[in-house]
């Protein structure tokens, strides 16, 4: 296998795991009436350019973090920060969870009308 086929299959391999992703979730905010996501603030720097946000949902009447799940289906880097999941969000001005949650949407839903406005957003 030659570096342009190697390439090709990681390139593959990487959008199965997002779609992938994006499926669970569909699985998991399809048992709820108005899927909603809480955001967690774990950290912001000191400069405040940036925070570490953790998504949760609610999934049988428990609480269940999907930050890992939200990372691998928009594609974006997930780190483990004081035992959770993290993912950076960079930026000031606005609401940095809704923004999350808004992109998480679009995403998600892709292809329907008004796709960012399928989940709604809760701080934790």
């Amino acid at each position: 296998m030659d570096k342009q086929q190697f390439a090709k299959t990681l390139k593959q391999l990487r959008q199965e795991e997002k779609d992938e992703a994006r499926q669970k979730l569909r699985d998991i905010f399809a048992t709820q009436d108005r899927p909603t996501v809480y955001t967690a603030l774990r950290h912001r720097s000191q400069s405040g350019m940036s925070r570490d946000i953790s998504l949760l949902t609610v999934e049988d009447g428990k609480l269940r973090n999907i930050t890992y799940l939200t990372a691998q289906a928009m594609g974006e880097k997930v780190k483990d920060r004081n035992g959770q999941w993290v993912i950076r969000v960079n930026g000031c001005g606005m609401d940095m969870g809704w923004h999350l949650v808004y992109n998480l949407s679009c995403y998600v839903y892709a292809g329907q009308d008004r796709a960012g406005y399928v989940l709604s957003h809760e701080w934790a």
